[in-house]
């Protein structure tokens, strides 16, 4: 019998967003499926060697939950994003979640193929030595031949 195939396309870059994607994909590796992740427009921020400008806003997330709740005009303003980055950061390393990092390196660890789309690079204008090691460039054509072929296919 072949293996599941898992296709995630990640399009987000915030903090919130950024862990359901690698999640998803070591635990369906760790599983033995073949998985692949698309990573485009703002989720191409994961695949950067620099994750520290990662950050979770407040701001149109009502369902975050926080010690008190906020009105939404508290989360615009200045220090809001920051205050919300640190509190999730730090609820993250006190229950013993991965961080992004380890997330990332479990992935290509566990052979998840992680791609960069080209065409977004190519927008922002990034350099490809900004990326990880371990990562492919390309198109669109590239992620849709294999998903195509999916058991389970995901847009997060």
């Amino acid at each position: 019998m072949a293996a599941k195939k898992m296709a995630i396309i990640a399009s987000k870059g915030a903090l919130d967003m950024a862990y359901p994607p690698l999640i998803l994909a070591s635990t369906a590796a760790a599983l033995g499926w073949e998985v692949q992740v698309f990573f485009t427009f703002y989720g191409l921020q994961l695949l950067r060697k620099d994750l520290s400008g990662i950050a979770i806003s407040p701001l149109a997330n009502p369902a975050m939950p926080m010690p008190m709740p906020m009105p939404v005009v508290v989360s615009v303003l200045p220090g809001m994003e920051a205050m919300a980055t640190s509190m999730m950061k730090a609820k993250i390393k006190k229950k013993g979640v991965a961080s992004l990092e380890e997330l990332r390196s479990l992935c290509l660890e566990s052979d998840v193929k992680m791609i960069a789309c080209q065409m977004t690079v190519d927008l922002f204008e990034f350099d490809k030595n900004e990326f990880i090691d371990g990562i492919v460039f390309g198109g669109a054509a590239t992620f849709l031949q294999f998903a195509g072929e999916t058991d389970v296919c995901l847009f997060v």
